[in-house]
């Protein structure tokens, strides 16, 4: 199979991801956990965090979202929380052992005032020693150069779904659009985290043509969130049919093999999820959690849940050495404990 100049394919086809995906489950979890070993230590978890530093009432029409202005009864509009606010909340980060600190904003696109409030918080995040992730929505060129010189380590933007399928799901927003942001996160200089969600009413080809074009992107992003839809009541998905676990499964064991030096990050619908498809959704090569009770609006695992997870699994959180794209540790690690709390000796990566 050829390969990209960085060792890393960037070259398949629909029917290749099709085909992966619906390989024996046995086989496919093998070639995942194989792939997994060759560049990750398959005992440790990037532990993630996530602050909504400007909370709903979002121009755009994403059917999943409760903070589209444009769902009857979506998530109250709020103003974009002060700086010395956020510094607040990455103060009491940092305290607790993050690493890194994360800020989502529902918007179409930062306004310029926006810009210039939300640079000042990358800049005091920073200035604490942490590493820092945002999410805005689109940018342009100028935009991400702004946040790149304001210290920007990070940037999320999910494709979301195949680019067939999206406009079932969004009309707001092209495809193109999303792709173009992507392409001026990455001109920056920024890292790039961009995945996308299961469970909208998209089939396996939709979930193929997703993943392809995530692995088939110039680099591949350095995290790859993988969400499980969480029905949100007055969206227009709240009533989508539940995708069972083994099928969510299976669609991280492809991305592990078709991007194997990134982080492959269990996101939304972790709540529902049992401690026994969270066990197969690590062997199937997810290494990226995110810790706290809330993502944005959302419901998460409570932290000692996680703790309790982790610890009956033997596995332990990356520490920040540990988490740089591709990292490969002993399969083994000399000291296997898990008595770790989530607040504790983590890093918080978006």
């Amino acid at each position: 199979m050829p390969a990209h100049t960085d060792g890393l394919r960037h070259d398949w086809t629909k029917e290749e991801v099709e085909a992966l995906i619906a390989l024996p489950f046995p086989e496919l979890m093998f070639r995942a956990q194989e792939t997994h070993r060759q560049h990750f230590d398959p005992t440790k978890v990037q532990i993630s965090t996530l602050l909504s530093i400007k909370t709903g009432g979002c121009p755009e029409d994403c059917a999943y979202c409760p903070q589209s202005a444009r769902h009857g009864n979506g998530v109250k509009a709020e103003r974009l929380m002060a700086v010395e606010a956020v510094m607040k909340e990455a103060r009491a980060a940092k305290a607790a052992g993050a690493g890194r600190f994360c800020m989502g904003a529902a918007w179409r696109s930062p306004k310029e005032r926006d810009m210039e409030q939300v640079c000042a918080m990358i800049e005091g995040v920073k200035s604490l020693g942490l590493e820092t992730c945002v999410t805005l929505g689109m940018l342009d060129s100028d935009q991400t150069s702004r946040l790149k010189e304001a210290g920007l380590d990070y940037y999320n933007h999910n494709l979301d779904t195949s680019e067939e399928f999206y406009g079932a799901i969004i009309t707001t927003r092209s495809y193109q659009e999303r792709l173009d942001t992507l392409a001026n996160v990455r001109d920056a200089g920024i890292n790039v985290c961009c995945g996308g969600i299961v469970g909208m009413g998209e089939d396996l080809s939709d979930r193929a043509s997703l993943l392809m074009t995530l692995a088939n992107l110039p680099k591949h992003p350095e995290s790859v969130p993988i969400n499980l839809l969480v029905r949100v009541e007055g969206t227009p998905l709240s009533t989508a049919e539940e995708v069972d676990p083994i099928t969510f499964i299976r669609i991280i064991a492809a991305a592990r093999i078709m991007m194997p030096k990134s982080h492959v990050r269990l996101a939304a619908g972790r709540e529902n999820m049992t401690d026994e498809a969270h066990a197969l959704a690590f062997l199937a090569g997810a290494n990226s959690i995110f810790c706290g009770e809330k993502l944005l609006t959302t419901p998460n695992p409570a932290e000692h849940r996680d703790r309790q997870l982790l610890s009956t699994l033997g596995m332990t959180p990356m520490v920040q050495h540990e988490s740089e794209m591709g990292s490969k540790r002993p399969a083994v690690p000399e000291h296997a404990t898990a008595e770790h709390n989530c607040s504790k000796q983590v890093e918080a990566v978006s």
